[in-house]
């Protein structure tokens, strides 16, 4: 087994990570130029610990040395990781393997196979900066992407905008080519809600040979049922374009990023950030939180994942000047707290109450409730005004007057308060 406790790191950005019931794991990344890792390591999130003594587990290592690609667990046994499209390489060097774009790692016996993929895309060959989801029936969704075919002065990127899909319980690979102009098409995150909607957010956009980045504010969305896509225009905090940043989805439906980066156009690093934002997927809305604690750094080319209410960022590049970390850094979102010590949750903040047409039986009882308590108050208020309504009729009734005229004829008058009745004053005849 590859357990070994208390290791040390190299720096390193361009990783994939992928949470596995209490093991988060990561994959691969790039150390320098020279080199891009095959190892797998993983943090043990079953016990505490203090970020300055975290430990660091290995595990066995992947047939090739990986960056810029994504991974996903599966639904069906919560257990088998799959690692899809990426930069893949000889291992600890920088020259191309291409040798297959889907790795799939048992996280129990420590074992990578390469899958056989039915109606594989070949053009999806050599695919990254992308971000993949899986939905609970297994099927995996990748948007978009670059190809990388050298690291030589002459390498080529496309960029593209479809939508590749395995299902991996068949093994089976579809492509749906888009039609529209202006789709995300890589260093983006993708974000799967509970309702089967994929929201993009940030990267770079444009045409197949030439991309920009794209407006915080214009978030793509892609419905997984209907296999559409439609743009939701965000509104609040102006959040400022990047790519390379992560995002984790909230209970309450909540997308927290943090970090990314801006490029010039040779694809080198000019500015990374160290913000949080939050985009609302209930009202579509950006808002940044008041955070406290001692901040982690500026990151790109992290990577996120949530693990009950602690967010947490690993690894990444921190500056311009392609300074790597073997940090890790972890925030208590239910207070928006930069924490340096990793306590168990027991356990996670409820979902916040939103509106909805479906009561709960707890709602349905305490609305009968009320029913029955608006019920008899009304009832009673009916009863009051009644018996005050009877008072003052029999009152009205005492104070009526007739009043005899000349002819005989009789008048009633009812009185008005403050107002004296007609006739009503005696006088002899």
């Amino acid at each position: 087994m590859y357990r070994n406790q208390c290791l040390t790191l190299s720096p390193r950005h361009q990783q994939t990570s992928t949470l596995v019931g209490t093991k988060l794991y990561f994959f691969g990344g790039s150390i320098s130029a020279e080199i891009i890792s095959n190892e797998v390591w993983y943090l043990d999130l079953s016990s505490s610990f203090n970020m300055s003594t975290s430990l660091w587990h290995s595990d066995a290592v992947m047939p090739v040395g990986y960056n810029f690609g994504t991974s996903c667990l599966s639904p069906i046994d919560n257990s088998s990781v799959f690692l899809i499209g990426g930069r893949t390489w000889i291992a600890n060097t920088n020259f191309n393997s291409n040798t297959s774009s889907v790795y799939q790692f048992n996280s129990k016996s420590s074992q990578w196979i390469t899958p056989t993929i039915n109606t594989f895309n070949s053009s999806f060959t050599s695919r990254n900066e992308i971000q993949a989801v899986i939905d609970n029936n297994g099927k995996i969704f990748t948007f978009g992407g670059t190809n990388y075919n050298s690291l030589t002065s002459n390498h080529i990127y496309n960029f593209y905008n479809d939508m590749n899909t395995l299902d991996i319980t068949t093994m089976t690979w579809s492509t749906q080519t888009q039609s529209q102009s202006a789709l995300t098409y890589y260093a983006y995150t993708a974000t799967l809600l509970p309702n089967g909607l994929i929201v993009y957010i940030g990267g770079r956009s444009g045409s197949k040979t030439s991309a920009n980045n794209t407006n915080m504010a214009q978030i793509q969305v892609f419905d997984t049922k209907l296999y559409t896509w439609s743009t939701k225009l965000a509104s609040g905090t102006t959040i400022a374009s990047r790519r390379h940043h992560s995002a984790v989805l909230t209970q309450d439906g909540n997308i927290i990023i943090y970090g990314g980066s801006t490029h010039d156009r040779s694809g080198n690093i000019t500015y990374v950030f160290s913000d949080i934002a939050v985009l609302n997927t209930n009202s579509w809305v950006w808002s940044v939180p008041r955070v406290s604690g001692t901040s982690a750094p500026p990151l790109t080319q992290h990577s996120a994942e949530l693990y009950k209410n602690y967010m947490i960022l690993a690894f990444g590049a921190n500056s311009a000047s392609i300074l790597y970390t073997n940090n890790i850094y972890i925030l208590d979102i239910q207070n928006y707290t930069w924490v340096t010590t990793f306590n168990i949750p027991t356990t996670t903040n409820p979902p916040k109450q939103t509106q909805s047409n479906v009561n709960s039986s707890t709602d349905q009882a305490n609305n009968n409730s009320s029913n029955l308590f608006i019920g008899i108050g009304i009832g009673m208020g009916i009863v009051i005004l009644f018996v005050i309504g009877f008072f003052i009729y029999k009152n009205r009734h005492k104070q009526e007057i007739m009043a005899t005229s000349n002819d005989d004829h009789t008048t009633l008058y009812t009185p008005t308060y403050g107002v004296p009745v007609p006739g009503n004053y005696y006088h002899s005849s």
